[in-house]
């Protein structure tokens, strides 16, 4: 399996990282992607990086106060000597301060343009501002699609999120028996809409509640796909691996990671 979204380089994992990655592997996670924040954790980023450990960089939304007024342009030169996986983790956040929405309107078209132009897919935050994230990518014809990540979307946004290419990042809130818009949708999206994600060290599946995120948790929201979807666990392992894959350009990986 393939944890599209989880933020390995928090400190929170500082003491105990190379525990966590074992205990992922021993659940079957093979690939990790983590997306990017601010700009001042890049290096950090950077030397989390493996074979089997990828990299997004991005401007994340809700952080927008971090961000210095030449933040593209730092971008656009990271970017240009460090090639990443996907553009991320962008977008808009509608429950950051109204203040906020113009320049976080002016990141997110600005670094779309960017991977457009490098061919990149990106990794979405959206909350509360599907119909605006919906209107850039139709405006600026984006083709290169992505993973909305912990989509909260309705059915009908779903349908035109993968339209545009996108597959929907599923984690630990479709465990919350609350979560019934999520729930309903995931169980009549078709096999090739759905990627895995944990969003480690944040929002843990109900088995997990009130711990620290990890990876290995995905497991649980295998089983609840699993029982919304009434099929087999290693069916979900299965299709959502390979549209990790698809979706992210990423190659199979035929070996165990190295244990640290």
């Amino acid at each position: 399996m393939i944890d599209t979204h989880c933020h390995l380089d928090h400190p929170s994992f500082a003491a105990d990282r190379a525990l966590v990655l074992q205990r992922s592997i021993d659940a079957g996670i093979r690939q990790w992607i983590i997306p990017a924040i601010v700009l001042r954790h890049f290096s950090a980023m950077q030397a989390l990086q493996t074979a089997h450990i990828h990299l997004a960089w991005g401007l994340h939304p809700l952080f927008y106060a971090e961000h210095p007024e030449d933040a593209l342009n730092q971008l656009a030169e990271w970017l240009s000597h460090t090639p990443p996986l996907a553009i991320g983790e962008i977008g808009l956040d509608g429950f950051a301060p109204p203040a906020s929405q113009d320049q976080q309107m002016h990141l997110f078209c600005g670094q779309l343009a960017m991977a457009q132009s490098l061919r990149l897919p990106v990794l979405l935050h959206v909350r509360k501002c599907h119909e605006e994230v919906l209107g850039v990518l139709k405006k600026s014809a984006f083709a290169y699609g992505g993973v909305v990540h912990a989509y909260s979307g309705s059915w009908q946004q779903a349908e035109r999120y993968l339209e545009r290419g996108f597959c929907l990042g599923i984690g630990g809130v479709v465990t919350r028996p609350q979560a019934t818009r999520l729930r309903e949708i995931v169980s009549r999206v078709a096999d090739h809409a759905l990627v895995l994600e944990s969003d480690a060290p944040d929002l843990p599946p109900v088995a997990c509640s009130g711990q620290r995120n990890e990876p290995a948790f995905i497991r649980h929201t295998v089983a609840t796909l699993a029982q919304l979807r009434n099929c087999s666990a290693d069916s979900i392992a299965e299709s959502t691996t390979a549209n990790a894959r698809r979706i992210l350009s990423l190659h199979p990986s035929n070996h165990m990671p190295p244990q640290e």
